[in-house]
């Protein structure tokens, strides 16, 4: 939603709202007509995206900002629960590590979750945090590939998009030969038992 509010030059309402007079002038000048047409058409948007059992949540609330209140406040929470899971978080992160039979996607996903949801509650990781975590915690058939590219790259500016490219690349090669390795082996063992 928040990129569709930005995409919709509608963002700063959601954050800051706007200020009504006090008291409200009888004939509303352009400026205030604007901002009211605008925080509806952001209302708008905001009750059309919500499913029926949250729409009542939001459903008087006479403001964009309002509405917008409510729904940071029910998922989110206050200040104490944010930083509550926010610590869950980083203890997810930091004990993150792939798993045997996992397949390099998988795990990267599983990171990007844990990094969005921390974006979600406010939290930053640089793009270097994240690489080095990602290079630390594969499984041992990635080791070479994570000091080639430790001692080639500049981990400030590596990113995310570029390791998860190098690391599925080297895991489908690494697929393919061990698929090749196994049908020969196959093949063998079939002209060994014909020979018999």
């Amino acid at each position: 939603m928040k990129t569709m509010f930005k995409y919709q030059e509608l963002w700063d309402l959601v954050e800051n709202g706007y200020e009504e007079p006090d008291p409200a002038p009888a004939v509303p000048d352009q400026r205030l007509r604007e901002n009211r047409k605008r925080d509806l058409r952001l209302l708008v948007l905001i009750q059309s995206a919500l499913e029926d059992n949250i729409f009542s949540r939001i459903s008087a609330a006479d403001t964009s900002k309002q509405a917008w209140d409510i729904l940071k406040q029910e998922y989110l929470g206050n200040k104490k629960v944010i930083i509550v899971k926010l610590q869950t978080l980083h203890r997810d992160f930091e004990t993150l590590t792939m798993k045997d039979k996992e397949s390099v996607q998988e795990f990267l996903s599983r990171v990007f979750g844990i990094v969005n949801l921390m974006k979600s509650y406010g939290e930053i990781l640089s793009n270097e945090i994240v690489v080095s975590k990602v290079l630390r915690s594969l499984i041992s058939k990635f080791d070479h590939v994570v000091v080639v590219i430790e001692e080639t790259k500049d981990l400030s500016t590596y990113t995310f998009d570029e390791l998860m490219s190098s690391l599925i690349s080297h895991e489908a090669r690494s697929n393919t030969s061990h698929k090749n390795s196994e049908e020969k082996a196959f093949q063998v063992r079939r002209i060994l038992q014909r020979q018999k």
